[in-house]
């Protein structure tokens, strides 16, 4: 019985976790900077879609960093993932879409998520051991901006506020429960 109730606080104090440093990748995201159009921001598209690629980013590089961490990181991990698809489904719900709707989107949501984790983790790897950005860059042009033409610069910008932020979250314990984002013009300044 305490075995079965430790387990039952441990998730409990992930998911705690989860959820607060899901609530500061959102946080981050929302930084009025990444929307404002050049040369005083990003130029990203301040609807429902770029909003989702700004928190799916910033949340890929928290779950990143947690799968890299000792004991229980990946579960953590986890949990900022479940924190995630919890509030897409409660936004849905909230601007009126109906149960079906919710579940495909979400599930829709889901795989974009995944894909562009995988395409991003590739790039900033290369950047990591010594590449350039051009690979990473090239995948948020093609994601955070879908398909349309990313202003001149700002793509390389987002590419080096990823490294700097991943970097940052590095040097973070982010099994404690909290991260911590420095400012998007900041962290993407040349």
């Amino acid at each position: 019985m305490l075995g079965l109730l430790q387990r039952s606080r441990t998730r409990a104090r992930q998911e705690r976790a989860g959820f607060t440093m899901y609530s500061a990748a959102v946080e981050a995201a929302r930084d009025t900077w990444f929307y404002q159009p050049p040369p005083d921001g990003l130029g990203v598209a301040d609807t429902l879609d770029g909003r989702f690629d700004l928190i799916s980013l910033h949340a890929f590089l928290v779950i990143r960093q947690l799968r890299r961490q000792p004991g229980p990181g990946a579960a953590i991990a986890q949990a900022v993932f479940d924190a995630m698809f919890s509030d897409m489904d409660r936004n849905l719900r909230e601007m009126g879409v109906g149960d079906l709707g919710v579940s495909k989107r979400v599930r829709s949501m889901w795989e974009a998520f995944h894909g562009r984790a995988s395409v991003y983790e590739a790039g900033l790897d290369a950047a990591e051991q010594g590449g350039d950005d051009t690979a990473l860059a090239e995948a948020l042009a093609r994601n955070i901006w879908r398909g349309g033409a990313a202003p001149a610069g700002s793509a390389a910008a987002l590419a080096r506020l990823c490294r700097r932020q991943a970097a940052a979250l590095a040097a973070q314990d982010l099994i404690g429960g909290a991260a911590a984002f420095a400012p998007a013009r900041d962290a993407a300044a040349v």
